[in-house]
């Protein structure tokens, strides 16, 4: 029995794992983004897709952007075809987010965000959460300390009071 709450005790005592925040993206600009470079800033993370029914929540996340982006919020597009609506290149969802919504928040490219090929930051939210996007325009609020502030499915609206009262205690 001793052994047994000693074992329990180191386990208690090991460091929680974390959401892993330094992986990097593709930026469908060019380089990398990293959540990393964003710490001390709520990040509002969104798979997204442009052949969806909810690809109008584009307008959404750019109204979010333009609205807290100088209070300090980040909203980052996470293109993925993990349910086969996407484009077939970054050029093509480029140029559709700027045609059919004028975006100018940070996006990545076309990125896995379920299952076993998931991008690591995706399968650490997985295993720290349980989350996963179980379909286009799922969202992911990161508070300014990297911890999950909050997680919302595709039917809510980027500019649902749900959300915007967690990004509004976030923001400086």
């Amino acid at each position: 029995m001793r052994l047994f709450a000693t074992l329990v005790a180191l386990l208690l005592a090991l460091p929680a794992a974390a959401l892993d925040l330094d992986a990097p993206f593709g930026n469908i600009d060019g380089g990398t983004l990293k959540l990393s470079d964003w710490a001390g800033h709520p990040v509002l993370v969104v798979n997204t897709a442009s052949r969806c029914g909810f690809t109008p929540q584009y307008d959404g996340l750019q109204t979010l952007y333009d609205k807290y982006h100088d209070r300090g919020l980040v909203v980052l597009a996470v293109p993925s075809d993990d349910f086969r609506q996407e484009l077939a290149t970054e050029a093509e969802v480029k140029e559709f987010c700027a045609v059919n919504f004028d975006l100018n928040l940070p996006m990545t490219t076309i990125t896995p965000v379920k299952g076993p090929q998931a991008h690591p930051f995706y399968a650490s939210l997985h295993r720290e959460t349980g989350f996963a996007p179980a379909w286009n325009f799922n969202k992911v609020l990161i508070a300014p300390d990297g911890h999950v502030a909050g997680t919302w499915g595709a039917m809510t609206r980027p500019t649902s009071g749900q959300i915007t009262r967690e990004i509004e205690k976030l923001l400086r």
